[in-house]
Protein backbone atom coordinates (compact mmCIF):
# COMPACT_ATOMS: atom_id res chain seq x y z
CA UNK A 1 0.00 0.00 0.00
CA UNK A 2 0.92 3.87 -0.38
CA UNK A 3 3.27 4.60 2.51
CA UNK A 4 1.46 8.41 1.96
CA UNK A 5 -2.16 7.07 1.95
CA UNK A 6 -1.08 4.78 5.07
CA UNK A 7 0.06 7.77 6.90
CA UNK A 8 -2.97 9.92 5.89
CA UNK A 9 -0.52 12.45 3.96
CA UNK A 10 -0.24 14.33 1.24
CA UNK A 11 2.91 13.74 -1.04
CA UNK A 12 4.30 16.57 -0.85
CA UNK A 13 4.14 16.80 3.30
CA UNK A 14 7.01 18.11 4.99
CA UNK A 15 8.88 15.89 7.82
CA UNK A 16 6.94 17.72 10.19
CA UNK A 17 3.92 16.66 9.14
CA UNK A 18 4.77 13.05 8.58
CA UNK A 19 6.20 12.57 11.55
CA UNK A 20 2.94 14.08 13.26
CA UNK A 21 0.58 11.76 11.40
CA UNK A 22 3.16 8.84 12.34
CA UNK A 23 3.33 9.51 16.08
CA UNK A 24 -0.75 9.65 16.14
CA UNK A 25 -1.13 6.74 14.60
CA UNK A 26 1.40 4.59 16.57
CA UNK A 27 -0.06 5.13 19.72
CA UNK A 28 -4.33 4.64 18.08
CA UNK A 29 -2.88 1.14 16.81
CA UNK A 30 -0.04 -0.42 19.41
CA UNK A 31 -0.57 -3.83 19.92
CA UNK A 32 -0.27 -3.19 23.86
CA UNK A 33 -3.44 -1.00 23.55
CA UNK A 34 -5.10 -3.47 21.31
CA UNK A 35 -5.06 -6.47 22.84
CA UNK A 36 -6.54 -9.78 21.63
CA UNK A 37 -7.03 -7.55 18.13
CA UNK A 38 -4.25 -8.76 15.94
CA UNK A 39 -5.08 -6.20 12.90
CA UNK A 40 -3.90 -4.23 15.32
CA UNK A 41 -0.50 -5.34 15.53
CA UNK A 42 -0.15 -5.80 11.74
CA UNK A 43 -1.57 -2.07 10.90
CA UNK A 44 1.07 -1.07 13.66
CA UNK A 45 3.50 -2.54 11.55
CA UNK A 46 2.52 -1.54 8.68
CA UNK A 47 2.29 2.16 9.66
CA UNK A 48 5.96 1.93 11.36
CA UNK A 49 7.16 0.54 7.73
CA UNK A 50 5.42 3.75 6.10
CA UNK A 51 7.28 6.03 8.67
CA UNK A 52 10.31 4.21 8.15
CA UNK A 53 10.49 4.81 4.47
CA UNK A 54 9.05 8.79 4.10
CA UNK A 55 11.18 9.65 7.13
CA UNK A 56 14.50 8.61 5.31
CA UNK A 57 15.10 11.45 2.50
CA UNK A 58 16.91 8.75 0.20
CA UNK A 59 14.77 6.44 0.35
CA UNK A 60 11.63 8.54 -0.28
CA UNK A 61 13.07 10.23 -3.03
CA UNK A 62 13.76 6.97 -4.46
CA UNK A 63 9.91 5.91 -3.68
CA UNK A 64 8.89 9.10 -5.49
CA UNK A 65 11.06 8.23 -8.39
CA UNK A 66 9.51 4.74 -8.42
CA UNK A 67 12.78 3.20 -7.88
CA UNK A 68 11.79 1.21 -4.65
CA UNK A 69 8.65 0.10 -3.74
CA UNK A 70 6.78 0.41 -0.26
CA UNK A 71 8.80 -2.42 1.03
CA UNK A 72 11.89 -0.78 -0.06
CA UNK A 73 12.64 -3.58 -2.58
CA UNK A 74 13.60 -2.71 -5.94
CA UNK A 75 11.50 -1.91 -8.62
CA UNK A 76 12.29 -3.97 -12.07
CA UNK A 77 11.13 -2.35 -15.36
CA UNK A 78 8.51 -3.51 -17.05
CA UNK A 79 8.58 -5.13 -20.39
CA UNK A 80 7.35 -4.19 -23.73
CA UNK A 81 3.78 -5.14 -23.21
CA UNK A 82 3.86 -4.45 -19.34
CA UNK A 83 3.27 -7.65 -18.41
CA UNK A 84 4.90 -10.68 -16.91
CA UNK A 85 6.22 -11.36 -13.38
CA UNK A 86 9.88 -9.90 -12.20
CA UNK A 87 12.29 -11.12 -9.41
CA UNK A 88 12.34 -8.50 -7.04
CA UNK A 89 15.95 -8.10 -5.59
CA UNK A 90 16.10 -6.67 -2.48
CA UNK A 91 17.43 -3.90 -1.13
CA UNK A 92 20.31 -4.14 1.74
CA UNK A 93 17.81 -3.97 4.79
CA UNK A 94 16.71 -7.71 3.55
CA UNK A 95 13.38 -5.45 2.04
CA UNK A 96 12.20 -5.26 5.73
CA UNK A 97 11.41 -1.54 6.83
CA UNK A 98 13.31 -0.35 9.33
CA UNK A 99 12.23 1.16 12.38
CA UNK A 100 14.30 3.10 15.10
CA UNK A 101 12.72 4.00 18.64
CA UNK A 102 14.93 7.14 19.16
CA UNK A 103 13.63 10.25 20.71
CA UNK A 104 10.23 10.84 19.19
CA UNK A 105 7.78 12.45 21.80
CA UNK A 106 4.64 9.95 21.92
CA UNK A 107 2.74 12.33 24.15
CA UNK A 108 1.48 10.26 26.41
CA UNK A 109 4.11 7.33 26.23
CA UNK A 110 6.74 7.44 28.70
CA UNK A 111 9.77 7.02 26.35
CA UNK A 112 11.03 3.84 28.40
CA UNK A 113 7.73 2.43 28.00
CA UNK A 114 7.30 2.91 24.94
CA UNK A 115 10.84 1.25 24.18
CA UNK A 116 9.26 -1.61 26.36
CA UNK A 117 6.24 -2.09 24.09
CA UNK A 118 7.66 -2.14 20.67
CA UNK A 119 10.51 -4.66 22.13
CA UNK A 120 7.32 -6.92 22.90
CA UNK A 121 5.08 -5.97 19.73
CA UNK A 122 8.44 -6.50 17.24
CA UNK A 123 10.25 -9.25 19.18
CA UNK A 124 8.27 -11.62 21.25
CA UNK A 125 10.01 -14.89 22.29
CA UNK A 126 13.41 -13.02 21.44
CA UNK A 127 15.48 -11.38 24.74
CA UNK A 128 17.93 -8.21 23.97
CA UNK A 129 19.93 -9.39 21.43
CA UNK A 130 17.15 -11.29 19.36
CA UNK A 131 17.95 -11.12 15.81
CA UNK A 132 14.98 -13.33 14.26
CA UNK A 133 13.97 -12.99 10.63
CA UNK A 134 11.50 -9.71 10.92
CA UNK A 135 12.38 -7.98 13.74
CA UNK A 136 12.74 -4.18 13.86
CA UNK A 137 16.46 -2.80 14.62
CA UNK A 138 15.23 -1.15 18.18
CA UNK A 139 17.13 1.10 20.80
CA UNK A 140 18.58 -0.39 23.37
CA UNK A 141 17.05 -0.23 27.35
CA UNK A 142 18.82 3.42 28.84
CA UNK A 143 20.37 3.33 32.27
CA UNK A 144 19.89 5.76 35.11
CA UNK A 145 22.34 5.97 37.69
CA UNK A 146 23.02 8.40 40.52
CA UNK A 147 26.20 10.53 41.58
CA UNK A 148 27.35 12.68 44.09
CA UNK A 149 29.96 15.18 44.11
CA UNK A 150 30.73 18.24 46.35
CA UNK A 151 29.68 21.67 45.71
CA UNK A 152 33.02 22.79 44.64
CA UNK A 153 33.09 20.32 41.68
CA UNK A 154 29.62 21.12 40.95
CA UNK A 155 30.49 25.24 40.47
CA UNK A 156 33.54 24.78 38.78
CA UNK A 157 33.14 21.76 36.89
CA UNK A 158 35.11 18.56 36.37
CA UNK A 159 35.27 14.87 35.55
CA UNK A 160 34.41 12.19 37.54
CA UNK A 161 34.06 8.32 37.67
CA UNK A 162 31.36 6.30 38.14
CA UNK A 163 31.77 2.99 38.50
CA UNK A 164 28.95 0.65 37.83
CA UNK A 165 27.60 -2.30 39.67
CA UNK A 166 28.93 -4.61 37.38
CA UNK A 167 32.36 -3.23 37.81
CA UNK A 168 32.83 -0.98 34.65
CA UNK A 169 33.64 2.34 35.04
CA UNK A 170 32.28 5.85 33.59
CA UNK A 171 33.73 9.24 33.02
CA UNK A 172 31.04 11.60 33.35
CA UNK A 173 31.59 14.98 32.80
CA UNK A 174 30.06 17.67 35.08
CA UNK A 175 29.48 21.19 33.67
CA UNK A 176 30.44 24.39 35.76
CA UNK A 177 27.63 25.24 37.24
CA UNK A 178 25.37 21.68 37.44
CA UNK A 179 22.64 21.97 39.99
CA UNK A 180 21.85 19.62 42.52
CA UNK A 181 19.21 17.13 41.18
CA UNK A 182 20.26 17.59 37.57
CA UNK A 183 20.29 14.57 35.04
CA UNK A 184 22.96 14.19 32.88
CA UNK A 185 22.84 12.21 29.05
CA UNK A 186 25.17 10.10 28.19
CA UNK A 187 24.91 9.32 24.69
CA UNK A 188 25.24 5.01 23.80
CA UNK A 189 26.19 4.21 27.30
CA UNK A 190 23.07 1.85 27.92
CA UNK A 191 22.01 -1.29 27.20
CA UNK A 192 22.71 -3.02 23.62
CA UNK A 193 20.17 -2.21 21.05
CA UNK A 194 18.35 -4.86 19.46
CA UNK A 195 18.63 -6.39 15.86
CA UNK A 196 21.55 -3.78 15.00
CA UNK A 197 19.85 -1.06 16.95
CA UNK A 198 21.97 1.71 19.08
CA UNK A 199 22.81 1.56 22.00
CA UNK A 200 20.53 3.32 25.04
CA UNK A 201 21.98 6.26 26.71
CA UNK A 202 22.67 6.28 30.61
CA UNK A 203 21.25 9.60 32.36
CA UNK A 204 23.27 9.68 35.64
CA UNK A 205 21.24 11.71 38.70
CA UNK A 206 23.72 14.07 40.38
CA UNK A 207 23.64 15.04 44.02
CA UNK A 208 25.55 18.38 45.06
CA UNK A 209 26.42 18.35 48.72
CA UNK A 210 26.26 21.50 50.68
CA UNK A 211 29.87 23.30 51.64
CA UNK A 212 30.18 24.59 55.06
CA UNK A 213 30.97 28.39 54.03
CA UNK A 214 29.28 28.55 50.48
CA UNK A 215 25.87 28.86 49.08
CA UNK A 216 23.76 29.12 45.75
CA UNK A 217 21.66 31.45 44.83
CA UNK A 218 21.37 31.12 41.02
CA UNK A 219 24.76 31.65 39.25
CA UNK A 220 25.73 33.89 42.52
CA UNK A 221 27.50 32.76 45.53
CA UNK A 222 26.88 33.83 48.40
CA UNK A 223 28.97 33.72 51.48
CA UNK A 224 28.85 35.16 55.39
CA UNK A 225 32.21 37.10 56.29
CA UNK A 226 32.72 37.72 59.83
CA UNK A 227 34.44 40.96 60.74
CA UNK A 228 35.79 42.73 64.37
CA UNK A 229 33.96 45.45 65.65
CA UNK A 230 37.03 47.57 64.95
CA UNK A 231 37.26 46.67 60.79
CA UNK A 232 33.02 47.24 60.90
CA UNK A 233 34.03 50.94 62.68
CA UNK A 234 37.25 51.71 60.82
CA UNK A 235 36.85 49.71 57.77
CA UNK A 236 39.82 47.19 56.34
CA UNK A 237 40.81 45.22 53.95
CA UNK A 238 40.26 41.58 54.11
CA UNK A 239 41.34 38.39 52.27
CA UNK A 240 37.65 36.50 51.12
CA UNK A 241 37.64 32.62 50.00
CA UNK A 242 35.77 32.66 47.04
CA UNK A 243 35.30 29.25 44.95
CA UNK A 244 37.87 30.54 42.12
CA UNK A 245 40.35 31.41 44.73
CA UNK A 246 41.30 33.99 47.59
CA UNK A 247 40.48 38.26 46.80
CA UNK A 248 41.19 40.97 48.97
CA UNK A 249 38.00 43.19 50.02
CA UNK A 250 37.91 46.12 51.07
CA UNK A 251 35.43 46.79 53.92
CA UNK A 252 33.87 50.06 54.01
CA UNK A 253 33.93 52.19 57.54
CA UNK A 254 30.71 51.75 59.26
CA UNK A 255 29.91 48.72 58.02
CA UNK A 256 26.94 46.64 60.09
CA UNK A 257 26.00 43.18 60.45
CA UNK A 258 24.23 42.50 57.43
CA UNK A 259 25.71 44.76 54.59
CA UNK A 260 26.59 42.93 51.25
CA UNK A 261 29.37 43.56 49.32
CA UNK A 262 29.94 41.94 45.58
CA UNK A 263 32.71 40.38 44.11
CA UNK A 264 31.97 41.05 40.75
CA UNK A 265 32.88 37.35 38.45
CA UNK A 266 33.34 35.17 41.01
CA UNK A 267 30.61 33.38 41.02
CA UNK A 268 29.70 29.91 38.86
CA UNK A 269 30.21 31.36 35.36
CA UNK A 270 29.11 34.95 34.82
CA UNK A 271 27.84 34.98 38.06
CA UNK A 272 29.36 37.24 41.55
CA UNK A 273 29.89 36.34 44.98
CA UNK A 274 28.05 38.17 47.23
CA UNK A 275 29.82 39.17 50.80
CA UNK A 276 27.52 39.36 53.40
CA UNK A 277 29.16 40.63 57.03
CA UNK A 278 28.57 39.81 60.29
CA UNK A 279 30.29 41.83 62.85
CA UNK A 280 31.82 39.61 65.69
CA UNK A 281 32.98 40.87 69.17
CA UNK A 282 35.87 38.94 70.66
CA UNK A 283 35.77 35.85 72.66
CA UNK A 284 37.16 37.35 75.85
CA UNK A 285 36.60 40.88 78.05
CA UNK A 286 37.86 43.80 76.33
CA UNK A 287 37.35 45.94 79.60
CA UNK A 288 38.71 49.14 77.88
CA UNK A 289 36.22 48.97 75.18
CA UNK A 290 33.35 48.21 77.82
CA UNK A 291 34.50 51.85 79.58
CA UNK A 292 34.72 53.77 76.23
CA UNK A 293 30.86 52.26 75.72
CA UNK A 294 29.66 53.37 79.08
CA UNK A 295 30.79 56.87 79.00
CA UNK A 296 30.53 57.28 75.02
CA UNK A 297 27.28 59.54 73.54
CA UNK A 298 26.45 58.40 70.02
CA UNK A 299 26.79 61.82 68.13
CA UNK A 300 23.54 60.16 65.92
CA UNK A 301 21.59 58.77 68.54
CA UNK A 302 19.21 55.80 66.86
CA UNK A 303 17.02 53.27 68.00
CA UNK A 304 17.74 50.00 65.61
CA UNK A 305 14.81 48.53 66.89
CA UNK A 306 12.13 51.18 65.97
CA UNK A 307 9.67 50.01 63.70
CA UNK A 308 9.48 46.57 65.37
CA UNK A 309 6.64 47.77 67.86
CA UNK A 310 4.57 48.88 64.74
CA UNK A 311 4.52 45.56 62.78
CA UNK A 312 4.37 43.67 66.27
CA UNK A 313 0.93 45.58 66.46
CA UNK A 314 0.20 44.85 62.86
CA UNK A 315 0.87 40.73 63.45
CA UNK A 316 -1.08 40.94 66.75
Amino acid sequence: MDPYALLGVARDADEKAIRSAYRALAKKHHPDLNPGKPEAEAKFKEIAAAYALLSDAEKRARFDRGEIDATGAETAPRGPAGGGSYYRQYAGDGGHARYSAGAEDFGGFDHDDLESLLRRAFNQGGGPGSTRAGGFPLKGQDAHYSLTVDFLTAARGATRRLTLPDGQVLDVTIPAGLKDGQALRLAGKGGPGVNGGPHGDAFVEVAVSPHPLYRRDGDDIIIELPVTLKEAVLGAKVKVPTIHGSVMLAIPPRSSSGTRLRLKGRGIRAGHQVVELKVVLPPGEEPELAAFLEGWKPRHDADPRAGLADLDREGA
